[in-house]
C-alpha cells in the first residue's frame, strides 16, 4: 500500500497571551491521498488558517509535525522547506497576493523562472489562456477585475503543476455569483492536473464539493473523515 501523501501529525500550536498561554490548535491529525481534496471549515478564530500555514511550512507547530511524501517538514531548515514548498505547493490566496507591478503574464511567469524554467512565457501564456485570459496578458492587476485577478491567481498556482495546492478563502474577496465561477474553474483544473487540494473555506456549498471536510472547533479536530458523496456539476462558463 503507498503511503499518504499528506500527514498531519498531532499538531499542536500554542502562543503566549495576556492570561498565560492560548492554545490555537490541539492535537489536530490526519492524512490525504494524492489527488484527495479536503476543506477546512469552522467559525472564524478557529484556527483554520494557522492549520493550513503550518501544513506549508510557514508557520511552526508547538508539538506535532507534517510529513509530505514522507519527509518530515519541520526536521528541514527554513530553506530546506522552502525548497520544497518552491517545488511540490501552490497558493491561492483571498487577495489574490499579485504583484501590482507586474502584469498578468509577468505574475504567472515568476514561479516558473524561479524553478528555472527555460520555456516560462510560453507555459504561462498558455495558462492564462487556460483560465480564459489570453487576452489579458499585459494588463496589471489594478486592471483587472476580482475575477479575473483570482483567475490570475489560479493560473500561476497551477502552472507548475503542484504535488498540493493550498487556498485559504479563496472566494472571500469575491461576490457570490463570481465566487461560484472561479470555484468551479478551480476544481476543473485541480481534477485535470491531479493536484492534492487542502482548502479553508466558510462556505459549506464549496466545502461539499471535496471529497473530506475537516471541521475545527476551538482548535481540535471535532469531524473529518468521510468521503462525501457530492456529485460534481456541469462545467460552468469562466469569469
Amino acid at each position: 500500500m503507498s503511503q499518504p501523501l499528506i500527514v498531519v501529525d498531532r499538531i499542536t500550536k500554542q502562543v503566549p497571551d495576556a492570561g498565560g498561554v492560548l492554545t490555537l490548535l490541539d492535537q489536530i491529525e490526519f492524512q490525504m491521498e494524492a489527488r484527495q481534496s479536503a476543506a477546512i471549515v469552522g467559525a472564524s478564530g478557529s484556527g483554520k488558517s494557522t492549520l493550513l500555514s503550518i501544513i506549508a511550512g510557514l508557520d511552526t507547530p508547538t508539538a506535532g509535525t507534517v510529513r509530505l511524501a514522507g519527509t518530515d517538514l519541520f526536521s528541514l531548515t527554513e530553506d530546506a522547506r522552502a525548497a520544497v514548498r518552491a517545488v511540490s505547493l501552490a497558493f491561492v490566496f483571498q487577495n489574490f497576493q499579485l504583484l501590482g507591478n507586474l502584469t498578468a503574464l509577468e505574475n504567472v511567469m515568476l514561479p516558473l523562472e524561479l524553478q528555472g524554467r527555460r520555456n516560462a512565457r510560453a507555459q504561462a501564456s498558455e495558462m492564462l489562456d487556460r483560465v480564459g485570459l489570453g487576452a489579458r496578458l499585459r494588463h496589471y492587476p489594478k486592471l483587472l477585475s476580482g475575477g479575473e485577478q483570482q483567475r490570475v491567481a489560479l493560473a500561476r498556482a497551477f502552472v507548475v503543476a503542484p504535488a498540493v495546492l493550498l487556498a485559504d478563502e479563496p472566494t472571500g474577496s469575491l461576490d457570490h455569483a463570481t465566487g461560484e465561477r472561479v470555484m468551479a474553474l478551480m476544481f476543473d483544473l485541480n481534477r485535470e492536473a491531479g493536484t492534492t487540494l487542502i482548502l479553508v473555506t466558510h462556505d459549506h456549498q464549496i466545502a461539499a464539493r471535496c471529497d473530506r471536510q475537516l471541521h475545527i472547533e476551538a482548535g481540535r479536530l471535532v469531524q473529518g473523515g468521510a468521503l462525501n458523496k457530492y456529485k460534481r456539476q456541469p462545467h460552468q462558463p469562466s469569469v
